[in-house]
């Protein structure tokens, strides 16, 4: 066999081993700024959004040491759900976490499409410290909406 054709053979093979993620267009991996509303359409504040290839996300909020409750950054996962929307949950703690536990965060949204934009809705929901905040339950925090762009290096 020829050292050419055993090279396209075994680029075939890692091919199907390791194939490759969808194509930028449509993978919505990045960074994302993001202007957050309350139900009724009042600034809450902005945060960065980052979906990263792994399917892991952080999230950093301008409201993190502001207000009645610190909270810390955000960290969950990501994935595609049907229709184009990208579905997200994360999980941050609030200070001080023996009294007020730990908030979930539950994004869906359009994350890239159109263009670099972005928007969508977040879901608060807050949990008492012994809870488990990736089952069912706990106190509802409100429910924002969220608009912005892809952050890019020109």
């Amino acid at each position: 066999m020829s050292r050419k054709l055993l090279f396209l053979a075994l680029l075939a093979v890692c091919a199907s081993l390791f194939p490759q993620r969808a194509v930028a267009s449509n993978d919505p991996s990045g960074s994302f700024l993001v202007t957050i509303t309350d139900s009724t359409g009042a600034f809450a504040s902005r945060s960065v959004i980052t979906l990263n290839n792994n399917n892991t996300v952080a999230v950093i909020d301008s409201g993190q040491e502001g207000g009645p409750v610190s909270f810390s950054s955000q960290l969950g996962t990501w994935k595609h759900a049907p229709g184009g929307v990208v579905k997200a949950r994360t999980l941050d703690f609030s200070f001080p976490f023996g009294t007020n536990g730990t908030a979930r965060v539950d994004y869906t949204f359009n994350a890239g499409v159109p263009g670099d934009q972005v928007q969508g809705t977040i879901v608060l929901t807050f949990f008492p410290p012994n809870a488990d905040p990736l089952g069912g339950g706990g106190a509802p925090g409100g429910t924002f909406h969220f608009s912005g762009k892809r952050i890019t290096v020109p």
